[in-house]
C-alpha cells in the first residue's frame, strides 16, 4: 500500500510517501514559510510525478487536536471534519491548517480513502486523576481537561526504544522527551501514556521556542489590570512572543542562544538554564508518578542535536540511577534512525537519543485503520466472557503461615481454565491505615508469588493507588496484610487486573496472535453496545478461550458472567520500525 502523509502546519507543509508492504520511504519533502497551505498541497501531485510516483492508495493527515470524541485515528468523513472543526478553539494555531489540508486533499485525491491521525490519540488512556483540572464541573463539561500532544512522536519513541532493548513496551517505564520548537514530555508506563506535559492546549508544560509553557493562570488578571491587555492579546503573546525567544531576546533557535551564552550573554544563559530546569523537573515528576524510570529518551530537533542541552538536563539525575556518559553524548550517530546510548554501561537508567518518525507512524496508522475497516482483512471469532471479583493467589509458604504448618488448600469448585480452582478457604486483607476487605476467596493452585486482585472502586474505598497490571506483574505494588485463622503476613502483590484473554495456543496461531498482543472485543448486549480496547492476549496449549474482566467493568458494560463478545483482530502484521540499525553507538 502506497500512503501519502501530509503534515500541514501554519507556515509549513511536510509530506512523505511510504510503501507499507516493503516498509520503505519513497519520497519526502516540505514547503517552508508557505503563505497558502492550499497552494502548497496542490503542488504535491506534480512533485510526486517527477519522482515517478504515479499511484497512491491512501492519504494520512496529521491533526493536532481530536477533543473528547476523536480519540483514535479515524477514516475522514463529513462528521469527522465537523468534529475537528469543533476543536479549533482548543488548538487555534494547528487545527485550522489541518482542516485546510484535508479539504484540498479530498478534492485533489477524491477517489482515495483519507485518514486523520490525531496528536492527542496516544494520550487517550491517561487516568482521570492525571487529566482532570480542579475547576468547576460546568467548565469540565465543556471539555476543559488535559489532552496532551506530540502523541504520534511519543508513540514512535516508545516502540523504537522497546525494539532497541528487545523488551516489550509493557515491561518498561519510559520518559519520552520531544524537544523542539514545540516541546513535551510523556510518561509511558506498561506501553501506555499515563501523563504528559502539554494539557488542554499545546501551551502548557515545558518552555518552548516561542511558547511560555507553565504559567500561573492568575497572570491573565494581573496583566489585564496593569497593562490593559485583553485575554486574546495575552494568549497571542504566550504562544508567539514567549519561551526561548522572550528569555534570550535572540529568537527561538537554540543554536544561536548557545553561541551567545558561550560569549557570556546573561539572557542566553538564563534561557538555557530555565529550559533545562523545566525538562529536568518534569523527568523527576514522571519518575515519581511511575514509581521509577527505566529509560529516558530524547528526540525532536533540539533533543537530537543539542549536546549541551542533553548534558544539562541529565545533571543531578544520579538519584534516579542515571550515570551520564559525556563522551557518548558528544559522539552520537543517528543515521538510519539509530538509537544512540548516552549512558554509562553501569547506569541503571538507560538514556537514548533517536530521530522521531512521525510520518512513518502516520503511515502505519493509516494502514491499520483501513485494514480494520476492510472486513476481508479482519479475522473474527466469538469469545466467552468471565467476570471475577476480588480474590487472592498464594504461595504454599503463605498458606502455611495463614492456616498452619503443612496445610493444604481444599478445592471448592473447578474454574473454566483447566487446572485452576477456587478454594474453600478465604482470608481477610487489611492496609496500614485501617481499611479492610473481608472473605477474599483464594484461588489455586499455589503460585511462586502472592497476588491480591481487587477492583478499581475498591482501591478508591481503601484510599490506595493500585496499579493496573497483568497477572504475575507484581513489582513495586502496595504492601497489604493478609489474615488467616493461624496467623497474618505482610506481602506486596496488590493489583487491579488488566483485562485479558486466555487463548488456546492453536487458536492464537490460527488467528495470527501471540502472547502479549493487544486486541479489541466488541459487545452487543442489545442495551449498551461497546468495544473493550487494549485487551491483552495470553496463550497456552491448555487454555480454554475466555476473556476475563472484573465486576466493575462488567457492571459498567451491563454484562453478566457467561456473556459473549466478538474478538476483532487485524491480521496484517506491523512492519519493523527500522530494518537496518547502525550499531556504532549502541
Amino acid at each position: 500500500m502506497r500512503i501519502l502523509t501530509i503534515n500541514a502546519g501554519s507556515s509549513s507543509v511536510k509530506f512523505s510517501v511510504f510503501d507499507t508492504e516493503t516498509d520503505t520511504q519513497l519520497f519526502q519533502s516540505q514547503f517552508e514559510r508557505v503563505s497558502s497551505v492550499e497552494d502548497a498541497i496542490r503542488q504535491i501531485p506534480d512533485l510526486l510525478r517527477a519522482q515517478n510516483i504515479t499511484a497512491l492508495d491512501a492519504i494520512g493527515h496529521r491533526v493536532a487536536h481530536g477533543g473528547t470524541k476523536l480519540f483514535r485515528s479515524e477514516r475522514i468523513t463529513a462528521d469527522v471534519i465537523h468534529e475537528i472543526e469543533t476543536c479549533v478553539a482548543l488548538a487555534p494555531l494547528h487545527n485550522p491548517s489541518a482542516i485546510t489540508g484535508i479539504n484540498i486533499a479530498m478534492k485533489t485525491w477524491a477517489d482515495l480513502p483519507q485518514v486523520a491521525v490525531f496528536d492527542t490519540a496516544f494520550h487517550r488512556r491517561i487516568p482521570d486523576f492525571a487529566s482532570t483540572y480542579a475547576v468547576p464541573q460546568e467548565w469540565r463539561d465543556l471539555g476543559l481537561r488535559r489532552y496532551g500532544f506530540h502523541g504520534t512522536s511519543h508513540h514512535y519513541i516508545m516502540r523504537r526504544v522497546a525494539e532497541k532493548l528487545e523488551t516489550p513496551a509493557k515491561d518498561l517505564r519510559i520518559v519520552s522527551c520531544h524537544l523542539g520548537n514545540g516541546a513535551s514530555i510523556c510518561a509511558i508506563e506498561n506501553g501506555v501514556s499515563v501523563d504528559t506535559s502539554m494539557g488542554m492546549t499545546p501551551l502548557e508544560g515545558l518552555v518552548m521556542g516561542t511558547r511560555s509553557g507553565d504559567i500561573d493562570p492568575g497572570a491573565f488578571a494581573f496583566l489585564n489590570r496593569h497593562l490593559g491587555l485583553t485575554v486574546q492579546e495575552i494568549e497571542h503573546k504566550l504562544y508567539n512572543q514567549s519561551g526561548l525567544a522572550a528569555l534570550s531576546g535572540l529568537g527561538n533557535d537554540m543554536r544561536d542562544i548557545e553561541k551567545a551564552a558561550e560569549k557570556g550573554d546573561k539572557n542566553a544563559q538564563l534561557a538555557i538554564n530555565v529550559y533545562a530546569y523545566r525538562v529536568r523537573k518534569y523527568i523527576g515528576a514522571y519518575a515519581a508518578a511511575m514509581g521509577g524510570v527505566d529509560v529516558i529518551a530524547f528526540t525532536g530537533g533540539l533533543g537530537e542535536n543539542s549536546v549541551l542541552m542533553r548534558q544539562r538536563i541529565c545533571e543531578r539525575l544520579e538519584y534516579l540511577g542515571v550515570i551520564f556518559d559525556d563522551d557518548k553524548n558528544t559522539g552520537i550517530n543517528l543515521k538510519n534512525f539509530n538509537v544512540a546510548a548516552i549512558h554509562h554501561e553501569n547506569s541503571r537508567v538507560r538514556v537514548f537519543v533517536t530521530r522521531t518518525r512521525e510520518d512513518w507512524m502516520m503511515a502505519q496508522e493509516v494502514r491499520r485503520v483501513l485494514a480494520k475497516n476492510d472486513k476481508t482483512a479482519l479475522s473474527q471469532m466469538n469469545i466467552p466472557i468471565a467476570v471475577s471479583g476480588h480474590h487472592v493467589h498464594l504461595t504454599q509458604d503463605s498458606v502455611e503461615t495463614l492456616f498452619g504448618k503443612g496445610y493444604q488448600l481444599k478445592v471448592r469448585n473447578n474454574l473454566s481454565q483447566p487446572g485452576f480452582w477456587a478454594a474453600e478457604e478465604t482470608v481477610d486483607m487489611s492496609i496500614p491505615h485501617g481499611g479492610m476487605i473481608k472473605n477474599m476467596r483464594i484461588l489455586g493452585p499455589c503460585r511462586p508469588a502472592n497476588q491480591i486482585e481487587i477492583t478499581e472502586p475498591e482501591s478508591y474505598e481503601l484510599g490506595l493507588h493500585v496499579p493496573v497490571r497483568l497477572s504475575g506483574d507484581t513489582a513495586d505494588t502496595p504492601v497489604v496484610t493478609l489474615h488467616g485463622p493461624a496467623g497474618s503476613l505482610s506481602t506486596n502483590g496488590l493489583i487491579v487486573a488488566k483485562r485479558h484473554i486466555h487463548m488456546n495456543a492453536k487458536d492464537a496461531e490460527l488467528h495470527g496472535l501471540k502472547q502479549g498482543d493487544q486486541v479489541e472485543v466488541r459487545l452487543d448486549n442489545g442495551e449498551r453496545d461497546l468495544i473493550f480496547s487494549d485487551v491483552i492476549i495470553r496463550t497456552d496449549p491448555h487454555f480454554v478461550n475466555e476473556m476475563h474482566i472484573d465486576t466493575d467493568e462488567a457492571n459498567a458494560a451491563h454484562i453478566e458472567h457467561n456473556g459473549i463478545g466478538e474478538l476483532i483482530i487485524c491480521t496484517n502484521t506491523t512492519a519493523h520500525i527500522c530494518e537496518k540499525e547502525d550499531h556504532e553507538n549502541s
